[in-house]
């Protein structure tokens, strides 16, 4: 008998892999490839994706793994991607211009003049996504103002995910969870709200119908079944924005936060109750759809492991071991003895270390600047807390960032609660595997499908003060 599997395309800023997961969250195999978007014609410093080439590199990575999936039996596909990034098609489903992607500079200027239109508090008190200058609003209002034309001819705006979806099954989508991070949505009412796209003058018959996440799109048809090597007729299942199956397949519950540490933290929470009014005071501040009806996903981001690398490359060398630099700060006494840091390298003039004194290394350097972090996870959490009307029990952490023991029990200590470390990376891939079993009908639920998955956690606890080994 072959084996079952969930057939997940991610297509990740760097990186396009197919991986086949089974009914316990089992990867069965899996294969990557490079991704990277092209530069425009129109100019140098734009940067687009081309979906035929991302396509392709779906293609390339099944057919690395088409002897694995031979012996399996694909009950489902799924489609997860990067947010906001989109493009206008015609009736046909042709691309009437190249999706832009959220690396390009071009939309910078509309998020700085959209007040024009309505105020970026307003903005973000309906939609809850914060004012970010890759945001799909921005990309429709430039394609508005500079080829107005193409509005009018176009028969709907497809996110990335959906023009996937598109050409796997010849279907008109949206992912609610993509819709969710283009700040056109009314986050409250989970629909295109009608006071942001008036403004704008973005047509809502532009939208096809939203289909939740674990909805059935189609059906895998003859042309892209031909291009990945699979048979036709697998049902395709939607899923969307990656960071919101990230959440679920970290096994988050409502109102446990989480942490992804990386050269950013983002601290995000599945909540059912969020005053959007907040979110406008906190730089950084964001508002996403959850993967599961009647839950919103707040959150906030901060450079985090980006700062500890510029301290790195500053009093170290770039290739000198982090175990090295974590020895130093270990060795270092909780407040560094008196050596401060404000980490907030991008905004704050008066960012550095403060308490240096001739007696000081640079261990306390380094632990200045883990303690600093953590202050900034700290205050962050307490505003999250408030925002999204619950109180952290612990946290849940994900990401490069949390293989740094020392740094996780500072964590401990000072938030007062334990941290829960997963050490699984693909958690986008579970999450977006987990919606689909339950698509097909494997399962009564996402959270049952869930379920089957063995979850392995180290806990840090406060005020416990182990001998640490450094990165583990």
């Amino acid at each position: 008998m072959k084996q079952e599997v969930i057939l997940v395309l991610d297509c990740g800023a760097t990186n396009v892999r197919a991986i086949a997961v089974d009914r316990h969250g089992t990867i069965v195999a899996r294969a990557s490839t490079p991704n990277a978007s092209e530069i425009a014609k129109e100019n140098s410093t734009w940067h687009q994706w081309s979906l035929e080439a991302i396509l392709q590199r779906f293609a390339d990575c099944c057919q690395q793994i088409a002897t694995e999936l031979a012996t399996c039996h694909i009950r489902g596909i799924t489609v997860t991607t990067f947010g906001v990034d989109g493009a206008l098609v015609d009736k046909d489903g042709k691309q009437l211009y190249p999706v832009i992607s959220w690396k390009c500079p071009r939309t910078a200027a509309v998020m700085e003049t959209i007040r024009r239109y309505m105020p970026a508090q307003q903005l973000q008190e309906i939609s809850g996504v914060g004012a970010f200058s890759f945001n799909t609003l921005y990309k429709l209002v430039w394609l508005k103002e500079n080829h107005p034309q193409l509005l009018e001819q176009a028969h709907a705006w497809l996110f990335i995910s959906s023009l996937i979806n598109h050409r796997l099954t010849g279907e008109f989508t949206t992912d609610i969870t993509m819709a969710g991070t283009s700040q056109m949505l009314d986050i409250h009412q989970r629909e295109f709200s009608p006071d942001i796209l008036q403004a704008t003058g973005i047509p809502r018959r532009l939208f096809p119908r939203i289909v939740e996440a674990g909805e059935q799109v189609g059906m895998l048809q003859n042309d892209t079944a031909k291009l990945l090597g699979l048979s036709t007729g697998i049902p395709v299942i939607s899923a969307g924005h990656d960071t919101q199956f990230a959440l679920f397949g970290a096994g988050a519950q409502p109102d446990e936060p989480v942490l992804s540490s990386g050269t950013w933290e983002i601290l995000m929470v599945r909540s059912a109750q969020v005053n959007t009014s907040l979110l406008s005071h906190y730089p950084g501040s964001t508002c996403e759809l959850d993967s599961r009806s009647g839950l919103c996903n707040p959150g906030m981001q901060w450079l985090a492991s980006g700062v500890l690398e510029w301290v790195r490359k500053l009093l170290w060398t770039p290739q000198t071991p982090w175990q090295t630099l974590i020895d130093e700060a270990h060795a270092i006494p909780a407040g560094a003895e008196g050596v401060k840091m404000e980490c907030d390298l991008l905004a704050c003039q008066h960012a550095g270390w403060q308490g240096v004194t001739l007696n000081t290394t640079r261990g306390h350097f380094y632990r200045a600047a883990l303690e600093g972090l953590t202050g900034q996870l700290q205050r962050n959490l307490h505003t999250l807390e408030q925002i999204g009307h619950f109180q952290a029990s612990e946290l849940l952490l994900v990401g490069g960032g949390s293989r740094n023991a020392l740094w996780n029990q500072i964590k401990a200590n000072v938030l007062n609660i334990p941290i829960k470390v997963l050490d699984d990376a693909e958690t986008t891939v579970a999450g977006a595997a987990m919606f689909a079993w339950s698509g097909v009908g494997e399962f009564a639920t996402p959270e049952d499908a869930r379920a089957q998955i063995s979850y392995q956690y180290r806990y840090f606890y406060p005020q416990t003060e182990p001998e640490f080994t450094g990165a583990e």
